[in-house]
């Protein structure tokens, strides 16, 4: 450290004490932070001059020009706390892991008659959070499990004691269809609606037996009462939960309330799968690539993703069974390390999957580097839109509207460069009057991420909006309502020049005429433009249809909606005869519509037409 005397002044005062490191480059910027049982040691060896440093580390050690710390009681504070720093400033050299999803959780909502739905947005809100999983099919598996032993809201009635007392709310088709009791109407009480609330959250933890314990406690009690109906209503529900329970993987029912760890080091990346099981059940698994920065240890990783995942998934296992000591245990858990028996097994069998999920990730960065030609072309956008992630799913928004009448919008979804028509959507314009091209892309833009955040759904890796500057503002200022901003790329495409807007820059981007980027663009805009013309056209026949029917009088809503459905062509009806017309309508209806269609064919005839 000769040639920096200040940084060798900073050490020699450096405490030998736990704590956490910060090491920062001569402008200011965090570029690493570590943690320390004993900050002076630790910090010293960075300068100590070793034949086992990695370039990396070398080159983080001469962009250091200062260093900052920050005392704690013990080394698991220590590594907790430089757990939180890294997540928020995300050092250059520190380790990152490859792990960036937006998962799913099942919430039980907190309302008077909570509902049981996905999310991908934990809010604080008095809720009730599980998960977050890992697969989205998981989730929609314990939905339906949940659906077929509950009968359970799912409207967003406010069901106030007030309003139900009131009758201010009518059962729906769920109830004639038998999935829910009606508690909007009273048939259902609060108590018991909770009490099923509360199996519910027993299975959501992963305690099935608990829950088949109660029901068949609930059985015998109505066979006691000779209610066999209901006792049989139980037993299905209890041979349902002990199927599910069945396609669990089990391993030992005395294992109960476990994290497995295993790690799988390798040079340039580390791979960790982790595994938690409750009642002797996997419930949850999940594996994460960390890119190694300055050639950390493998003791020192697996502290670090210990406390991540366990912090992420909300573990409160106080048992964690690892391959290998880490540096650091969090308070209140108690490391196993298994020589044999079923631990040793679930070690294993974690070890199982990190070994495939890291033969996933090298085909994935294989096929990367020899891309397919779809693929090929989404590298080509990626890199002429300067977008961070490769644009796998693309969503463009069109607008329709001739003079200001039946404005419309439509949604194309491409994926992997290819059009995928059942993710088509097209939506009437609700809360803008007229041709407002600005107003209708922000309403339709803000009404379909709020959908698909609201179902837990798939968002885009890139968003489209013909239009320039003003459209792209307007669709901007919808993400923004919903902090999607930094979520997805959004470009705009003006027709005029084919000029592509980018937020954040007044000057557009113009792509090769030729380029495959330019075409891709193109041909979702057209197929936007296709999409939104069709449904516009069909809304104004429709219209002009409605139109000429409201001017009949003596013809209702009711036979309006009839001849609708089974008449295409209005004018068809003018050349059917009475009963024709009469077996869709009956038959003073018809004698209104034929009388009408011959007078009208007279006026023709009289005006010369």
């Amino acid at each position: 450290m000769a040639e920096k005397p200040h940084i060798q002044e900073i050490v020699n005062k450096l405490p030998g004490k736990p704590g956490v490191y910060q090491f920062l480059n001569v402008a200011g910027e965090l570029i690493y932070i570590g943690k320390a049982k004993n900050l002076k040691k630790r910090v010293t060896s960075y300068f100590t001059h070793s034949d086992q440093h990695s370039y990396k580390h070398d080159a983080l050690v001469r962009q250091i020009q200062d260093i900052q710390y920050i005392l704690v009681d013990d080394e698991s504070d220590a590594l907790l706390l430089e757990n939180n720093l890294i997540k928020e400033n995300q050092p250059k050299y520190n380790i990152m892991l490859k792990d960036d999803k937006t998962y799913p959780w099942i919430v039980i909502t907190n309302e008077r008659f909570p509902r049981v739905i996905l999310t991908r947005n934990y809010i604080l809100d008095g809720s009730t959070y599980f998960g977050p999983y890992t697969s989205v099919v998981m989730v929609r598996s314990m939905l339906d499990l949940i659906r077929q032993l509950f009968k359970l809201r799912t409207c967003k009635l406010s069901l106030t004691a007030e309003n139900i007392e009131k009758g201010k709310f009518q059962h729906c088709l769920e109830y004639d269809l038998g999935n829910c009791l009606a508690p909007c109407e009273g048939r259902q009480t609060e108590e018991s609606y909770l009490d099923a609330i509360g199996q519910i959250k027993e299975i959501l933890k992963g305690n099935y037996q608990q829950v088949i314990l109660q029901l068949k406690e609930a059985m015998a009690n109505y066979a006691r009462l000779y209610q066999f109906e209901l006792a049989d209503l139980v037993r299905l529900k209890i041979e349902t939960l002990e199927k599910y329970k069945g396609r669990s993987t089990i391993v030992n029912p005395k294992i109960s309330n476990v994290d497995v760890f295993s790690i799988l080091d390798e040079e340039h990346h580390a791979y960790i799968n982790f595994m938690k099981i409750v009642n002797g059940a996997i419930v949850q698994s999940h594996n994460v690539e960390v890119v190694k920065k300055i050639a950390e240890v493998k003791e020192e990783i697996l502290s670090y993703v210990i406390f991540d995942l366990r912090a992420r998934f909300s573990s409160d296992a106080r048992e964690v069974i690892i391959p290998f000591m880490p540096d650091v245990c969090p308070p209140g858990v108690y490391y196993t390390v298994p020589k044999q028996g079923d631990k040793k097994k679930l070690l294993e069998l974690s070890e199982r999957n990190a070994l495939s999920y890291r033969k996933d990730r090298e085909l994935a960065r294989e096929a990367l580097s020899r891309p397919d030609p779809a693929t090929s072309v989404l590298l080509d956008l990626k890199r002429d839109l300067r977008l961070k992630t490769l644009p796998v799913r693309i969503e463009c928004f069109d607008n329709s509207n001739i003079q200001g009448t039946n404005p419309v919008a439509s949604c194309v979804v491409f994926e992997c460069g290819k059009p995928k028509k059942s993710d088509y959507r097209h939506y009437n314009i609700k809360t803008v009057e007229g041709a407002n091209d600005f107003a209708s892309m922000e309403e339709v833009i803000l009404r379909r991420y709020s959908r698909l955040i609201q179902e837990g759904a798939e968002l885009p890796d890139l968003i489209i909006v013909d239009g320039g500057k003003g459209q792209l503002s307007a669709a901007l200022n919808s993400l923004e309502k919903l902090n999607l901003r930094e979520r997805m790329a959004i470009v705009g495409i003006a027709k005029r020049l084919e000029e592509i807007y980018v937020p954040g820059d007044s000057v557009p981007l113009y792509l090769d005429k030729n380029s495959r980027s330019l075409r891709l663009i193109q041909q979702l805009r057209n197929e936007a433009h296709r999409f939104g013309i069709t449904f516009h056209r069909k809304k104004r026949e429709t219209a002009l249809f409605e139109s000429e029917l409201d001017q009949i009088p003596g013809i209702g809503p009711a036979t309006r909606e009839k001849i609708q459905l089974k008449v295409k062509d209005l004018q068809l009806l003018g050349s059917m005869s009475i009963p024709d017309i009469a077996e869709i309508t009956g038959m003073k209806a018809a004698r209104i519509l034929h009388d009408h269609f011959r007078q009208k064919t007279l006026s023709g005839k009289d005006s010369g037409q």
